[in-house]
């Protein structure tokens, strides 16, 4: 009924097991060695302010039935606050080299506790073996000024040998870049935790307003850079000067029961965007932000030319992503690959497009996207379900060229990428817009595989047009049903469209089509 995902020093985080995606089935209460928490309905729940190095008996009352789970939080070296190194949490303080301070002379193992408050500061360099503990109601927040953020260069020359170290990236390439409001390089065994904030304040800053005339990427809320063993869990982030939280050539990052938020508006803020990562897992997360929920990357061209690493086994479970762009998104920046993705248990709300897929020639052809499974995933106003999308022409210099969107079959070279197999089941779409999915490969690298299985969509009756996928002479669509292009293998198995207009499965292009239990449901 319960398991135990994370146990920290000073907090821990539980997982209900059932089918039921994000939310749990009913109502639950929760106690901890006897004594009544609080009652949930999500199907990921936390605790916070416990004792380090202690015994817990957690009991969950669901119903009729009960569970009881023993565990045990970590060991620490010590706990300190950061008030102790001169920070002030006035929100007009600038507390930088108190929170600074404190970060780097604490020994391995420690605790800096945040205390209620508001703590104005510039960007902070994380290091090894730290804890950052916000309590409820402290927020970390990032200074306005652009000009007291420092700016990192792309990549710096090794004196001994003239090997290239990574430093600063933005959109798949590495390139000069502000510093992170929360900044970690080369670090390992970092948490972030409580029920405090982590605020970019990009809202009171030029961040959002000016960027496109910025000739250096602006920073992200937390960078983590070929970090190890990160975890986040139950800070909420927000306002982010652009995309909030990002693992860059980073390995096992978790992250559980975390928020991030930003306005619809505002640009380019998405939630996650793991970056040629090995290992990352974000569960029971809730992400509404003005771009992607989470976006699944592994660099451009030159990105994989410097240095090669395959997004992999990545897991997002049990989380809850309204109004961004895509609720779950592979690209376009993918050409180290993605391989062994799982989604599973998730709720989308309003997004543009709910599963979307997204690359273009010229990734290249380590560019190769396979073993992708969504399952038991449910959205409601999503306006296009599933988008896999080769032809994506956005953020570079040669979107519109003939290169791009020539239509004809191009020969295959080293820019050349390749999709594999992907597998979409127990999926259940309700007030859908566009087209119920989406799927449009090269014709020189057809997608190998695309399976459907035990899916329901319903389009909305009050539907609007909407171009599904963001690609040169897109045309918008209105209640498509099941378009497939440039496919090897399409597998639909008891799948149900309705009010869908025109046909209901279209297959340009496509090799071997097997419909078994397609069922047609006219508005």
């Amino acid at each position: 009924m319960v398991r135990l995902l994370y146990a920290g020093a000073v907090s821990a985080c539980f997982e209900l097991e059932n089918d039921s995606p994000y939310y749990a089935p009913q109502a639950y209460e929760v106690f901890l060695n006897g004594e009544f928490c609080f009652e949930r309905d999500t199907n990921v729940f936390s605790l916070f302010s416990l004792k380090p190095d202690t015994a817990y008996v957690l009991c969950v009352k669901q119903g009729d039935e009960k569970k009881e789970l023993s565990f045990h939080t970590a060991a620490e070296r010590c706990a300190v606050s950061v008030l102790s190194f001169g920070a002030v949490g006035d929100g007009v303080h600038d507390d930088t080299d108190a929170i600074q301070s404190a970060i780097h002379f604490l020994p391995d193992g420690a605790r800096l506790h945040f205390p209620a408050g508001t703590y104005m500061t510039r960007p902070l360099a994380l290091r090894s073996h730290i804890t950052l503990d916000f309590a409820e109601g402290a927020v970390l927040l990032g200074c306005p000024d652009r000009s007291r953020y420092p700016i990192l260069p792309g990549t710096v020359c090794d004196l001994n040998g003239g090997e290239e170290i990574m430093v600063g990236t933005f959109e798949g390439l590495t390139r000069p870049m502000y510093q992170s409001l929360l900044h970690g390089e080369y670090c390992e065994d970092i948490t972030i935790t409580g029920l405090g904030a982590v605020d970019g304040n990009a809202q009171n800053s030029d961040f959002w307003t000016a960027f496109k005339h910025f000739e250096t990427a602006r920073p992200r809320l937390v960078f983590l850079c070929n970090c190890k063993n990160v975890t986040l869990h139950g800070v909420t982030m927000r306002n982010s000067a652009s995309w909030t939280l990002h693992p860059f050539y980073s390995e096992r990052v978790s992250m559980y029961d975390v928020a991030v938020e930003a306005p619809k508006d505002s640009p380019n803020t998405d939630a996650i965007d793991p970056e040629a990562c090995i290992g990352v897992q974000i569960i029971g997360c809730r992400l509404s932000v003005g771009d992607d929920c989470v976006a699944i990357k592994s660099g451009k061209l030159e990105l994989s030319r410097q240095r090669l690493q395959c997004a992999q086994d990545h897991v997002i479970r049990n989380c809850l992503m309204q109004y961004g762009h895509g609720a779950v998104t592979l690209g376009s920046e993918t050409a180290c690959g993605v391989r062994d993705l799982t989604v599973t248990r998730c709720l989308f709300r309003a997004t543009d497009r709910g599963l979307r897929i997204k690359t273009r020639r010229g990734r290249g052809k380590n560019c190769d996207i396979t073993g992708i499974t969504f399952e038991n995933i449910r959205m409601e106003s999503v306006i296009t379900p599933v988008v896999i999308n080769m032809w994506y022409n956005c953020c570079d210099p040669d979107r519109f060229s003939d290169y791009v969107k020539c239509r004809e079959a191009l020969p295959v070279d080293d820019r050349t990428p390749h999709l594999g197999e992907f597998t979409f089941k127990d999926i259940v779409c309700r007030n859908v817009h566009a087209a119920a999915c989406y799927i449009d490969g090269l014709p020189e690298s057809p997608i190998d595989q695309v399976n459907f299985s035990n899916v329901s969509m319903t389009f909305d009756p009050q539907a609007k047009p909407f171009v599904p996928a963001m690609q040169n002479d897109a045309v918008p669509r209105l209640k498509m049903g099941l378009y497939f292009n440039n496919v090897r293998s399409v597998c639909i198995d008891q799948v149900t469209i309705e009010g869908a207009h025109g046909d209901v499965l279209i297959t340009p292009n496509c090799g071997d089509v097997q419909a078994q239990g397609l069922r047609e449901v006219r508005g």
